[in-house]
């Protein structure tokens, strides 16, 4: 009995000893509400910031891929198929211009015909993070091959400036064969004239002459030209 009753106190103080080791209920209380607050700020802050293309282009698709979006298409190689025949679900990956220096890239969420299609994109334009669904998307360039689109503009039915695009990129192993575009090459829809054209010069199919030529020295009084 005495034995007993000693173990018994022995247990008694040692979870005495573990009870006196935990924070009161509180304290975890408070801790507990600390790390909620600290998560949701955490979350507002980056909701606040809003949605990256790279992202949310990655989550719709399938494309598991990182970095700017203008190293996507390069990425893709080796990886996942590529082409120039737009499918739902692919991706349309932007090259950099004067005006989007890291690319951009946007999902497919309908083909319409051989030279429309509408995407899914993000943080396009001035929209500051938010998600746009089923913007409207046309091919202008010479062939159909969808290296060169103008993008659809809210709530109007015109069409912005000329972007320089790669292509598609498919959620499916690449095989080593890019997907090519249609053998004969659709009308070019008539739209609004484009605000700009943003691809290189040489890729505009017009003809450019650089002349260069120094300006005549002018004199002001007794001063040498500069």
């Amino acid at each position: 009995m005495r034995a007993s009753g000693q173990g018994g106190a022995f247990f008694l103080v040692l979870g005495s000893f573990f009870v006196a080791a935990l924070p009161p209920s509180s304290a975890l209380a408070r801790s507990h509400t600390h790390w909620g607050v600290r998560h949701a700020n955490h979350r507002l802050a980056w909701v606040s910031r809003g949605l990256q293309c790279v992202p949310f282009a990655r989550n719709a698709s399938g494309v598991d891929l990182i970095g700017n979006a203008v190293t996507w298409w390069d990425q893709a190689a080796g990886v996942y198929e590529r082409g120039n025949e737009p499918e739902p679900g692919s991706v349309l990956a932007f090259r950099a211009n004067g005006w989007m220096r890291l690319g951009h890239v946007a999902v497919v969420s309908r083909v319409v015909n051989a030279r429309e299609i509408e995407i899914d994109h993000a943080n396009w334009g001035g929209s500051k993070g938010a998600i746009t669904r089923n913007t409207a998307v046309v091919d202008v360039s010479p062939r159909n091959d969808w290296t060169a689109v103008r993008v659809g503009l809210r709530q109007t039915s015109n069409f912005g400036s000329i972007y320089p695009t790669y292509g598609f990129i498919y959620a499916r192993p690449d095989e080593g064969t890019m997907v090519a575009a249609n053998d004969h090459a659709a009308p070019e829809p008539k739209l609004n004239p484009a605000p700009r054209d943003l691809r290189p010069a040489s890729e505009r199919g017009e003809d450019y002459e650089e002349v260069a030529e120094a300006p005549a020295p002018r004199h002001h009084g007794r001063h040498h030209p500069r």
